[in-house]
């Protein structure tokens, strides 16, 4: 029996990435495999169609038929109501489908008889890190967050010495030693800067170190369970966070580019830096706050806008993995096909949700919605 996976165009608005990219298409391609995309669904992401059509993959124009053939659909964001109502009842429904604020989404599949897997839910497991789509895109968040930094700032990041004198190196904070702010400091470090990193958690300072970075230690032996099982680190109560800002204001007054990347599953982002903090910076300073999607880290952080606030830039960018859709599809077409492909048997698609990774992830299954926020 052959297993039909269906990847539509992203409809939702400034979505560039596609859901499966030729290289994936090739791997999977099979007598068990066959693979429909929608016409032009990779374009955005830099995969003309003939680029499908040269891995065998077949190309349909009606989106609805499309949805309605799946046995399995890959997506990179979660459907709106119209795509929820195309997709074949019984079909298994793959993507990033922010389980947290997306619960009529999930009580309208689940009476569709869809089963759906949130690649947000995928675990931190060792066997899980294929499919970590979090972390893949992450990643990419990370890099491009300096990037941004490095263009708004009106200097150079390296040490650069020229006949006319030298000049001293940029120095870089990065708040959050996630896979983010990891990747942040890797190549804030790779162009020059003098980099910094902190985090709640002080078992990160030799990740942060071992990337050429210094380790902003707020508290020698700050408390070993600042984290959760899940590699997450811990929220800190008010209070809690309260103090730790005003230790760190002397370190963000220092810093010429501040790259924030906390984040709580769920949760509004907690505030790092106050609108006092950003007082004390000197002017002509940056902030990049990757957590503008769930309220920013920073008090005057506006989701998607370029604030200045004496004399600070403050960029809060959305959806930061769509800037790079090219690379950024080809990494979660992987993490798609990690998750999904065991699932299929010569018998069809099998949801065992005794898996210790398709349970945690899969949010609507057989009639009912199996996640609560």
């Amino acid at each position: 029996m052959s297993v039909r996976i269906c990847v539509p165009r992203e409809s939702a608005p400034g979505e560039t990435r596609v859901g499966l990219t030729p290289d994936a298409v090739k791997r999977l391609n099979s007598d068990d495999i066959s693979i429909a995309i929608e016409t032009g669904a990779g374009d955005a992401a830099g995969f003309p169609d003939s680029t499908y059509t040269e891995v065998g993959a077949e190309i349909v124009a009606d989106r609805a038929a499309l949805l309605g053939s799946a046995d399995v659909v890959f997506k990179v964001a979660a459907p709106d109501a119209e795509e929820a109502d195309q997709i074949r009842e019984g079909a298994v429904l793959a993507c990033l489908l922010r389980p947290h604020e997306n619960a009529p989404l999930f009580e309208h599949l689940a009476r569709r008889n869809v089963t759906s897997l949130a690649l947000e839910l995928v675990p931190r497991i060792t066997r899980a890190q294929s499919m970590d789509a979090l972390s893949s895109q992450s990643n990419l968040a990370g890099y491009k967050a300096v990037i941004w930094g490095a263009e708004a700032l009106g200097r150079i990041f390296p040490l650069l010495m020229t006949a006319a004198g030298t000049l001293s190196p940029a120095r870089v904070l990065v708040l959050g030693a996630g896979v983010a702010g990891l990747q942040a400091i890797a190549t804030a470090k790779r162009l020059g800067a003098d980099t910094w990193g902190y985090d709640i958690r002080s078992a990160v300072k030799e990740q942060v170190e071992s990337l050429g970075g210094k380790f902003v230690d707020l508290e020698e032996g700050a408390p070993a369970d600042a984290e959760t099982e899940g590699g997450y680190a811990k929220e800190l109560d008010e209070a809690e966070q309260a103090r730790k800002r005003e230790l760190l204001t002397q370190h963000v007054a220092k810093a010429e580019v501040v790259i924030t990347t906390a984040l709580v599953p769920g949760r509004k982002a907690p505030v790092l830096i106050t609108d006092d903090m950003v007082e004390r910076m000197k002017p002509g300073s940056v902030i990049i706050d990757l957590a503008g999607e769930a309220g920013g880290n920073c008090t005057l952080s506006e989701p998607g806008q370029r604030v200045v606030k004496n004399g600070v830039i403050i960029l809060a960018p959305l959806n930061v993995p769509a800037s790079l859709p090219y690379h950024a599809s080809q990494l979660l077409a992987r993490n798609l096909s990690a998750l999904v492909t065991p699932m299929i048997t010569e018998d069809g698609i099998a949801v065992d949700l005794e898996d210790d990774v398709i349970g945690p992830c899969c949010v609507t299954h057989a009639g009912e919605v199996r996640f609560s926020a």
